[in-house]
């Protein structure tokens, strides 16, 4: 059974989450500086999400190119942001498709331990489990 009961809701969590990530001026200037924009393609169930130092889109429409595209199940999203899964290893297994340099991505993980940290608080809130 999926983690995500829905698109809503997964759009929901993940949102917050990168919410999160753009209060933290430290993580703005260094995105603005790398010019760094990430499109997240989420599958079972469907979500997609664009994050850029601007804000966080949801939707199909792109809004602009995106230096990095991820693409993995809601599932594997999940089990990343809770730390049960490491990035090298879900890229090393496929769970999670690369569409930039893997050398960015590998540099944006340290970017992004605040919301590593957050993550289990906004799904318990949302009502998603461990």
């Amino acid at each position: 059974m999926p983690v995500f009961p829905s698109g809503e809701m997964a759009v929901k969590v993940f949102g917050s989450l990168f919410g999160v990530l753009l209060e933290d001026e430290d993580f703005v200037a260094r995105a603005r500086q790398e010019e760094l924009s990430v499109r997240l393609v989420h599958t079972k169930p469907d979500c997609e999400l664009f994050v850029a130092p601007h804000g966080v889109f949801a939707g199909e429409q792109p809004q602009g190119p995106a230096a990095i595209t991820l693409r993995m199940s809601c599932d594997t999203a999940h089990a990343l942001w809770m730390g049960r899964l490491l990035v090298p290893v879900a890229i090393a297994t496929g769970r999670l498709r690369i569409r930039g340099k893997v050398a960015k991505v590998l540099e944006l993980v340290p970017m992004l331990r605040p919301a590593f940290d957050r993550y289990p608080d906004i799904a318990a809130a949302s009502g998603i489990g461990a």
